[in-house]
């Protein structure tokens, strides 16, 4: 599933190519028909993004709500662009730049009121401007739910996936399974601040990379064209600090990796 950084990252794309202008938006499936007559031909305003959801912005007051979930993804197109190909859910065209949607989890069109019960129910965002990390403190410190749980849960921090939650906890030498009551406030300010500048570095260069230079050596990344990782899908590799051999486990059914002697209890 695409991180907070991927969304974020879109935003911009689209921010860049319709903001200001009228954008033909279509349903070559035909699963969004009705939302895209909605939106069709109308002044695009501006995209943004809130962890993993992206938000379009009409003038009319109607906003186009992407979730990708584990498959969906756009892909871009110059202008004309070709036949559709695939089940295309939404297909955006604007003066110079087009872009076809295909398998998100969510595409619907909300007013701008129906907004305020997403962002209710998510978490601050590291990549969004004034986030604030007290509010995701103040639900870690009463929970004794592990650590490794409580950054996957998008109403504690919005935009956190598996791989983040991986490497973030590696990299502050800190066990997945520490309740969030055992977090201090110094630490967790030490977490927010390295997580805010590891997402940044995911926005600028279109992908996640976490693993120092110093470190950057050994084993291979895990998937072609993909940086190297600390922990995250290492398991039975020798760690890249201490040698210790990563582990893998399931946690409330997503795969986990740590290493037992960096980030022991």
């Amino acid at each position: 599933m695409p991180e907070g950084h991927t969304l974020h990252r879109l935003a911009k794309v689209h921010q860049k190519h319709f903001a200001g202008a009228q954008v033909r938006v279509s349903s070559p499936q035909g699963k969004f028909a009705d939302g895209a007559a909605m939106v069709d031909g109308r002044l695009f305003v501006k995209a943004e993004a809130w962890g993993k959801h992206l938000l379009h912005h009409y003038e009319s007051g109607l906003v186009v709500h992407v979730h990708l979930g584990l498959y969906g993804s756009f892909s871009e197109s110059e202008i004309p662009m070709g036949p559709p190909v695939g089940q295309v859910r939404m297909r955006m065209v604007g003066a110079d730049f087009g872009t076809d949607l295909r398998g998100p989890t969510a595409c619907e069109v909300l007013h701008t009121s129906e907004l305020d019960a997403i962002a209710d129910r998510l978490g601050p965002d590291p990549l969004r401007r004034n986030a604030d990390s007290d509010r995701a403190w103040e639900r870690i410190r009463k929970s004794r739910r592990p650590i490794g749980s409580l950054l996957m849960d998008q109403a504690v921090v919005a935009g956190v996936g598996n791989v983040y939650r991986a490497e973030l906890l590696f990299r502050q030498r800190i066990s997945p399974y520490r309740p969030g009551t055992a977090i201090e406030r110094t630490v967790w300010d030490e977490m927010w601040a390295d997580l805010v500048a590891l997402m940044k570095v995911g926005l600028r260069r279109g992908k996640i990379v976490t693993v120092e230079r110093e470190f950057d050596r050994g084993d291979p990344s895990y998937r072609k064209g993909r940086p190297r990782t600390y922990v995250y899908r290492r398991a039975g590799s020798p760690c890249r600090v201490c040698g210790s051999t990563i582990l893998h486990a399931d946690m409330e059914g997503r795969n986990l990796f740590w290493c037992p002697s960096c980030q022991a209890d």
